[in-house]
């Protein structure tokens, strides 16, 4: 759930009334009703603020169902699993870009790559992670760095045991990033050489190429709940998601990715965010809003 943004919108009135005519009744113990559970789901906090935005985005959801009120609704998010899911799907939007805060995989090419390469040779388990991958950008210029400038040499880590998995709660987006196809004016947020490299064009855009796309597994996860993950990674991304979250929220996610990281991994997050709780001693900073996990 990349850059995980809350949708502005502005039509009817907000809950608790103002007077306003509204389509369905909303009334404001609803939207508290679906702030608790988009919360206690997926860990975002919705303002007060945000009562229009939600009515806006779910009176849709009312309308195709056939249901009279937000009370209905609430009462079928609390029964149901997969609509739950569906409301945190539309309240939400994920927005990415390729090679994003490009200073993150300048400094990956840099001072992580070279490590990297080197331990996969040794036939040695080398494993990256994108958590909140959205649509599959994030994962993708890793992996593009990772294989970087020469398609000789990369050709040499094939059968290295070489993976990143790219996670998301968010099952729609998962699949775009699977199908790894993009819009044609995207391609020039690709540097060059790994654009003509490890893209290729298709009829209304460009795809990634299957070599880059062969190291990516895409997998759905809350990062709230308890994750079904062996093992430790190198490396871990997780840019422009936690800026929905709540400082306890924060800290134990923060917490859980010191413990997956390896000694001496490193740990990306979004230009706007910063480490908080007990994790903050298990990491030292090494560039901007870049961390290495510090040796117990």
């Amino acid at each position: 759930m990349k850059n995980m943004r809350l949708i502005q919108a502005g039509e009817p009135a907000e809950a608790g009334g103002t007077g306003a005519a509204t389509e369905y009744a909303y009334r404001k113990q609803d939207f508290e009703a679906i702030s608790a559970l988009v919360y206690d789901h997926a860990g975002i906090t919705l303002a007060d603020g945000k009562s229009t935005m939600v009515y806006s985005r779910l009176a849709k959801k009312l309308r195709a169902k056939g249901l009279d009120s937000f009370a209905d609704y609430v009462a079928l998010v609390r029964r149901d699993p997969a609509e739950l899911a569906a409301c945190i799907e539309a309240l939400t939007t994920n927005h990415t870009r390729l090679f994003r805060e490009g200073h993150h995989f300048d400094h990956f090419h840099a001072h992580v790559r070279s490590g990297l390469l080197a331990k996969a040779m040794r036939r040695s388990k080398v494993r990256l992670w994108s958590a909140g991958c959205s649509s599959g950008e994030e994962v993708y210029s890793l992996t593009m760095t990772l294989l970087g400038r020469d398609r000789e040499a990369a050709s040499m880590i094939g059968g290295a045991d070489l993976l990143l998995l790219a996670s998301d709660i968010n099952e729609r987006v998962l699949a775009l990033g699977r199908a790894a196809q993009y819009r044609g004016g995207d391609v020039t947020d690709i540097p060059e050489p790994y654009r003509s490299l490890w893209t290729q064009r298709t009829a209304d855009g460009f795809e990634i190429r299957e070599e880059a796309r062969r190291l990516v597994r895409f997998r759905q996860l809350n990062l709230l709940h308890a994750w079904p993950i062996s093992g430790q990674f190198d490396v871990i991304f997780c840019r422009n998601t936690m800026i929905y979250f709540d400082e306890e929220t924060k800290a134990r996610l923060l917490s859980g990715f010191a413990d997956r990281l390896l000694s001496g991994g490193y740990l990306y997050i979004g230009h706007s965010e910063r480490l908080v709780g007990p994790a903050t001693a298990r990491f030292k900073s090494v560039g901007q809003t870049i961390y290495q996990k510090v040796a117990a």
